[in-house]
């Protein structure tokens, strides 16, 4: 949550997280419940066209610098299909501890000038007629200004309080574990899909592997009695990864969480933003909700600061985000891949260049339309069939 000045008038943006830099000619007040560093529910993963961003605005030097590893290459098993490769035009993806990257997009506000209030609640939002004006405390202390922006996550309270219409909505898909296992060899990204089951294990900070199974939301009820037998017992069934997560350690509790859901909402109004979670918001299956924050962050921070409208940032982000929210419900649904898609999906992995545009979609960089675009899906499969 934030309040924003712009060029001497005091204008207030509620902007509650850490993925904005400071655009010239805006001051920015960002407020937030947490005080860092401090941990929170992740998908970890900061696919490539989110660390392009971090390196944009000088910031990935740091999250490497604090012990952040870094993958070039992931390993994509999908049924016993399996696509290895790069990253296009040289990507890579970094999966930091909340802990450590939260701490550093705080810091890295405050020195880009912005006002930082931490342990800040925020009841309410002030209005002026039928415009935002401006937040108010818990405690009674009011920030006000011409724009507001919620960046206040999937249960946002500035999406509540305007009653941004709700675009798109497909129900909770999946429960989800994760935790963190020292003493695996992990030296690449791992991503495995089996029929009701998808599992996820990369290097994040202090040398350990952070791994995530999910299972159908249907099978809630008997994945929440022991969350970590259900975890290993997915594992084994991925290669020689269940191995490697026996023979580890976990040195931190499991965390278990069945509050997905898959949200698009009306990302603006009068006097008010939403971006992140709080505009749109999908399953972890595909980790893309780091990466989504950082683009809203400068998309809407761009908006403001050129005099730019709502209707453009919408416009702009349901474009680039409204394909892979379709994808990423349906593969939340964990079924198995049908016959055609099984086909197109071994063609694939038979060349290199395909499986780096394949991982593009997942890294932002390759359109996912682009990607099923009749001619290319002809391509790969005349390829395959080249041999």
């Amino acid at each position: 949550m934030g309040v924003r000045r712009h060029r001497g008038r005091r204008t207030t943006g509620r902007c509650c997280h850490r993925h904005a830099p400071r655009p010239e000619g805006l001051r920015v007040l960002a407020v937030d419940r947490a005080r860092f560093p401090s941990d929170t529910l992740s998908t970890h993963q900061i696919q490539p066209a989110g660390v392009a961003r971090l390196q944009r605005w000088g910031l990935l030097d740091k999250l490497l610098a604090a012990g952040t590893p870094v993958t070039d290459r992931v390993r994509f098993d999908v049924g016993g299909t399996v696509l290895a490769g790069r990253f296009p035009a040289h990507g890579f993806l970094c999966s930091p501890r909340r802990t450590v990257l939260d701490k550093l997009l705080v810091d890295a506000a405050r020195e880009a000038g912005a006002d930082l209030e931490e342990g800040f609640h925020v009841g309410g939002l002030i209005r002026d007629g039928d415009r935002v004006a401006g937040i108010r405390g818990r405690d009674g202390t009011e920030h006000r200004a011409p724009i507001v922006v919620g960046a206040d996550g999937k249960h946002s309270l500035v999406a509540k309080e305007v009653a941004a219409p709700v675009l798109r909505e497909v129900g909770p898909r999946t429960v989800a574990s994760y935790s963190y296992w020292e003493g695996l060899d992990q030296p690449v990204g791992e991503l495995y899909h089996r029929p009701g089951r998808a599992v996820a294990a990369f290097p994040t900070n202090d040398g350990l592997t952070m791994v995530y199974a999910a299972a159908p939301v249907t099978e809630f009820g008997t994945w929440r009695t022991d969350p970590e037998r259900h975890l290993l017992d997915t594992v084994d069934g991925c290669g020689d990864l269940g191995k490697r997560v026996r023979n580890g350690r976990r040195v931190e509790r499991l965390r278990t969480t069945v509050d997905l859901p898959n949200v698009v909402r009306r990302a603006h109004g009068p006097g008010w933003f939403l971006a992140g979670d709080a505009g749109l918001v999908m399953d972890p299956v595909t980790a893309q909700g780091i990466g989504n924050a950082l683009a809203d962050a400068e998309l809407v921070a761009a908006t403001i600061a050129d005099g730019g409208t709502g209707e453009a940032y919408q416009r702009i982000r349901d474009e680039s985000r409204l394909p892979i929210f379709d994808l990423t419900t349906g593969l939340a649904a964990l079924r198995p891949p049908k016959r055609f898609d099984g086909l197109f999906l071994r063609a694939v992995a038979r060349r290199q260049d395909s499986v780096e545009q394949f991982l593009g979609v997942f890294a932002g960089t390759v359109p996912v339309r682009a990607f099923r675009r009749p001619s290319n899906v002809a391509r790969i499969l005349v390829q395959r069939a080249r041999g």
